[in-house]
């Protein structure tokens, strides 16, 4: 079957914008073939700095011919809606019509059959309508052409576009169409500078390869491969170590067409400046790698830039500019950093009384307040000097107010340890100043020095409880706050660090910092809890962990130390993997629905503790003692926090629950009979909800 062949060059392409285009480009096309009954065997879309292009292949050459059916009007009915219905189904009278019999009456019923069109007729309708409406983040409008006034909005001016249709072994055909005067063709063009002159292509095999000898590496991942061997192998020829960087990887293999991986060097006395700043400052202004000497571990005064041409001169030139540009911006970066170091943090703090954290909420100063004084109570329940975790919460956010954090926002945070070092403070205030944004991510580490773990839920518990108040919570997708990301953080500090918590009782002491109504705060922590469940599921789930086992522990109500909900999940988790477990899962599933049933239908529930008077039988009487054994025994077991052993109690009730339904008949016809029969089935619900509300289970 034949295949596509789409390219859309233009000037060039911002790096951000490469990979969604080259998605959107693919699944534009491919939905639209879909739709019109043009299902292809495969497609693939590639992006560089001049170009999206595309290969569809395995299109069918012809559209199936479609049969479909319409119903018009009643027999009898109106001629204007007869006629209406002969236009609109094609037919030359009502004898070429059906009649179909509906209990309404009978029904004329048209077949309408569309002849197929030619896949190549189809793409040429379909290529430019995509190609105008394409979903750019940014787009322009630019100057006429052919005299013209040009009406494409494009991400830059669109100078060609290549499309061919055809099978493998023939000589494919140009889809013939036309965007805003550009006409579709067959040529494309090379490296901008290397081999700028145009190229006549076919199908996509003959393209790559074409482009390739023009020096144009299509598909972005051989490129970012290209970059990172030569430049660890670079590197390491100098006797260096690349410091990899995906994200930048990523973004210069966007920039370039052709990679020429370069050395550059700075002087040496940059190097007092700490190495993240000389790194930012690299990254951000030159898009260049740094290095390290392996033997120390220690940034080098080298550098690694990837050009996008073969330079006549070896790149001395292209070197000698970068250098010139990166020794004015570690300059500008060292005396940041020299100016910080004159001022302490503490000095800093009064600024932030001017500085609003939110509307509602108050000024960065009262937001400091409030995690300093909610460190010092979380202190002690994670064995942290409550004085040491107070002074770490002081000092934390003060290095948002300094030049390298005003430059270079990423460092925010290692600049304040950098600068509490510096002005003689203990080593773990100065780590916490690093420490207490942390984790902001699930690859992110989790800080386990107690001073840093207080300072660090202290600051995440204030933000989630202050939006919280202010009801400004996530909804759908939308979480400008991260309060999705703050609450994940609490869950990993508190299960990474085996800590024990009540989250009500620091929630509530949180509330009584801000200003909010009573009844606003007599809801907001359990309402918060209810959030931290549906994250901690997440959590969990990326584990491999079932939600609904959390949603059986959280139902008990008063959930609120993450630590033991975790535990108690997992030893349900094992438990129900076990055949006790499964069948005790039946039994009390089982027990619930004869309940709900009984219950909806007597309008009453079947509170209350069974008499064991009217207990006739055998099965009877064994389920109500199993039940009290296991109840206690259970209810002992998860006072000490043994959840295990409080599974392994449950277990001993299926034996007696199986023979209960095996055996007896629930709704007897004595109604007193009856009623202790439901009052015992729901002490079998009652005495499982000691570990969790198997009711909430998935089968």
């Amino acid at each position: 079957m034949p295949d596509l062949l789409l390219e859309l060059f233009s000037e060039e392409i911002p790096a951000r914008m490469q990979g969604k285009a080259a998605d959107d480009l693919r699944r534009m096309v491919t939905d639209k073939l879909v739709a019109e009954g043009l299902v292809y065997e495969g497609a693939k879309a590639f992006a560089t700095p001049r170009r999206l292009a595309l290969t569809v292949h395995g299109i069918p050459a012809r559209q199936p011919d479609l049969k479909t059916e319409r119903r018009g009007p009643k027999v009898g009915a109106p001629d204007a809606a007869v006629q209406g219905f002969l236009k609109a189904t094609g037919l030359k009278s009502l004898d070429e019509a059906k009649i179909q019999r509906d209990p309404k009456g009978d029904f004329y019923i048209g077949l309408i059959e569309k002849p197929g069109r030619d896949a190549i007729d189809v793409l040429a309708e379909i290529l430019p309508v995509i190609i105008r409406t394409f979903p750019w983040p940014k787009s322009m409008r630019w100057g006429a052409r052919s005299g013209k006034p040009g009406s494409l909005n494009w991400v830059r001016p669109l100078h060609a576009i290549t499309a061919t249709f055809g099978l493998e072994t023939e000589e494919p055909d140009v889809v013939k169409f036309e965007v805003d005067g550009i006409e579709a063709g067959q040529t494309t063009y090379g490296h901008r500078f290397l081999a700028p002159a145009p190229i006549s292509v076919r199908r996509f095999e003959d393209y790559e390869a074409k482009l390739l000898d023009a020096k144009v590496v299509l598909d972005p991942e051989r490129r970012k491969d290209a970059i990172l061997t030569d430049a660890k192998q670079l590197a390491f020829a100098q006797g260096f170590e690349l410091v990899e960087d995906q994200n930048l990887l990523d973004e210069v293999a966007g920039l370039v067409e052709w990679p020429v991986v370069l050395m550059g060097s700075f002087e040496e006395e940059f190097l007092a400046t700490p190495a993240e700043v000389i790194r930012a400052t690299i990254r951000n202004n030159q898009k260049c790698f740094v290095v390290r000497d392996p033997k120390t571990g220690k940034l080098a005064n080298k550098f690694i830039l990837v050009a996008n041409i073969e330079a006549t001169d070896g790149g001395k030139t292209i070197v000698a500019g970068n250098e010139r540009v990166i020794r004015a911006r570690l300059s500008d970066a060292k005396f940041f950093y020299e100016t910080d170091l004159k001022t302490k943090l503490e000095e800093r703090l009064p600024k932030f009384e001017q500085i609003v954290f939110h509307e509602k909420l108050g000024t960065q100063a009262e937001r400091i307040k409030r995690i300093e004084r909610l460190a010092a109570e979380i202190a002690p329940l994670v064995g942290a000097d409550v004085a040491k975790a107070v002074r770490a919460a002081h000092l934390a956010k003060a290095d948002l107010l300094t030049e390298v954090v005003g430059e270079f926002p990423e460092v925010q945070g290692l600049m304040g340890k950098y600068y509490a070092l510096a002005q003689g403070e203990e080593a773990s205030i100065a780590v916490a100043c690093e420490e207490h944004y942390k984790p902001q991510g699930p690859a992110d580490r989790v800080p386990t020095d107690p001073i840093s773990v207080a300072v660090a839920l202290a600051d995440k518990l204030d933000t989630l409880v202050g939006f919280w108040a202010i009801d400004e919570k996530p909804t759908g997708s939308k979480d400008p706050y991260a309060l999705r990301r703050a609450a994940l953080g609490v869950i990993r500090l508190i299960a990474e660090n085996d800590l024990r918590l009540s989250l009500l009782k620091i929630a509530t002491s949180a509330l009584a910092g801000l200003s909010v109504k009573a009844a606003e705060a007599q809801k907001l922590p359990s309402d918060l809890l209810a959030f931290f469940a549906d994250r901690l599921k997440v959590q969990l789930r990326e584990q491999g962990a079932r939600h609904d086992l959390v949603d059986a522990v959280f139902a008990l109500g008063g959930q609120d130390d993450l630590l033991m909900i975790v535990r108690r999940v997992e030893a349900l988790g094992k438990f129900l993997e076990t055949d006790d477990g499964k069948n005790l899962l039946a039994g009390t599933k089982r027990a619930s629905n004869i309940l709900s049933i009984e219950e909806k239908k007597d309008k009453r529930t079947f509170d209350g503790a069974p008499d064991a008077a009217l207990y006739s039988l055998v099965e009877e009487k064994a389920l109500a003692q199993a039940i009290g054994e296991v109840k206690a025994e259970a209810s002992a077991a998860v006072a000490r926090e043994d959840f295990a052993v409080a599974m392994s109690a449950m277990a001993e009730l299926r034996p007696p629950v199986d023979a209960f339904f095996d055996k007896v008949r629930v709704n007897d016809d004595d109604a007193r009979v009856r009623e202790n029969r439901l009052k015992l089935l729901n002490e079998i619900r009652s005495a499982t909800r000691a570990v969790a509300d198997f009711s909430k289970i998935q089968d």
